[in-house]
């Protein structure tokens, strides 16, 4: 059985930075895509970021995109989001999420492509 279990969300100012970790057991998915959603009070699930196997491949959200780094350490089975410059609408609970096999490129944007999920850590950005 897979588990990924996320860490480092809290509460943060406007302009502040944060990173999220999330550590991978029970299966190495070295080969796989890797991925963070969010979602925030009321709205849909949507996707952040993602990862190939190499950790050279990485998709955003335009929404994101310039502020978020998001990169994988397959030795720890590990993956970050490097999230700076918060703003109050990067609020949500954020997750991290696995593919259980290899998908190209554009599936790693895509919720149902992935197989396995973490619990969910909160990111607070206050005004």
């Amino acid at each position: 059985q897979v588990q990924l279990v996320e860490s480092g969300g809290g509460l943060v100012q406007a302009g502040g930075s944060l990173t999220l970790s999330c550590t991978a057991s029970g299966r190495t998915f070295i080969s796989y895509g890797r991925g963070w959603f969010r979602q925030a009070p009321g709205k849909e699930r949507e996707f952040v970021a993602a990862v190939g196997w190499t950790g050279g491949a990485t998709n955003y959200a335009d929404s994101v995109k310039g502020r978020f780094t998001i990169s994988r350490d397959n030795s720890k089975n590990t993956v970050y989001l490097q999230m700076n410059s918060l703003k109050p609408e990067d609020t949500a609970v954020y997750y991290c999420a696995a593919q259980g096999k290899s998908y190209d490129y554009n599936w790693r944007k895509v919720e149902s492509k992935y197989d396995y999920w973490g619990q969910g850590t909160q990111v607070t950005v206050s005004s």
